[in-house]
């Protein structure tokens, strides 16, 4: 089922999404852990895509294999930098016939190197490119990401907007936030996105915090800010990485509940493939 009409039909909910296993032994983890969630009625079950498609394989053998046992909808998502509109279209005609209805369109990272001085590498060079090709050559359901704290190549918050719109007006017809930590940069981004007249939805994307000593990294590369004080409160524990996990999980069921408090009825949830993680949170929930 496709999932506009999915969340169309379906006041509230949550969404998972998950990376490729490695292993056989990780694909047994991951068909477990996607059966445990089922108890909470997903939406749909996405798959992340490796940067210049270089898990291509493994989220292909990822999502066929949730597809034979899952009964949610499942997403495979698609990064179009550095790759040519023929494999592009080769993959969307195997999704096609596998029975793949979404993609989550994506532009990805830029490779370090940059690009070959030319050649189709540089068929895509943004998400929208990716939207328009998909939405011309097939009839997948499409969703894209957006930023609430804006993209981190973006020299404005007009600037963000006008990308954002485009997408919107290619064929997408939902999108998940990247990461954030204080609610703030949501509702703004929300009020930013109807003034624009953008009226998809609009998931907001949770990431449970458990170690802070992995985010830092990660928080500079993508321009995502953490409020001080959850930061401080978990370095104070970051010798104790249990006491540290449960402050990130209270600090994430408040972020939640207050998105939910406000009148947000979707989540879609950056699981790590860690079904106990999410069954916390989600457990602490008052709908």
């Amino acid at each position: 089922m496709k999932i506009g009409d999915i969340l169309k039909q379906n006041s509230r909910g949550v969404s998972f999404e998950f990376f490729p296993p490695k292993t056989d032994k990780g694909m047994d983890k991951l068909i477990s852990t996607s059966l445990m969630l089922q108890d909470y009625s997903p939406l749909y079950f996405s798959m992340t895509y490796g940067a210049l498609g270089k898990n291509q394989d493994r989220t292909k053998k990822a999502v066929y294999g949730l597809l034979d046992k899952a009964t949610a909808a499942v997403m495979p998502h698609l990064t179009c930098i550095a790759s040519s509109r023929s494999k592009v279209a080769d993959l969307l005609s195997e999704y096609k016939d596998r029975g793949v209805e979404n993609l989550m369109a994506l532009r990805g990272d830029l490779p370090a190197e940059g690009f070959e001085p030319a050649g189709e590498c540089e068929d895509f060079k943004y998400a929208v490119d990716l939207v328009k090709f998909i939405k011309k050559h097939t009839n997948f359901c499409i969703g894209v990401a957006v930023y609430p704290e804006t993209h981190i190549e973006s020299s404005s918050v007009e600037e963000d907007c006008e990308y954002t719109k485009r997408k919107i007006d290619a064929g997408a017809e939902f999108a998940v936030t990247q990461m954030f930590f204080d609610n703030k940069y949501y509702y703004e981004f929300m009020n930013r996105a109807s003034r624009q007249k953008i009226n998809i939805p609009v998931l907001p994307g949770i990431f449970p915090l458990t170690d802070i000593r992995k985010l830092d990294n990660f928080l500079k590369t993508c321009r995502v800010s953490l409020p001080r004080r959850i930061k401080e409160d978990m370095e104070k524990l970051s010798e104790h990485p249990q006491d540290m996990e449960k402050a990130g999980l209270e600090f994430t069921i408040k972020q939640c509940q207050d998105l939910i408090n406000n009148g947000v009825r979707k989540l879609h949830f950056f699981t790590f493939n860690r079904p106990d993680t999410i069954k916390k949170i989600l457990d602490n929930l008052n709908w």
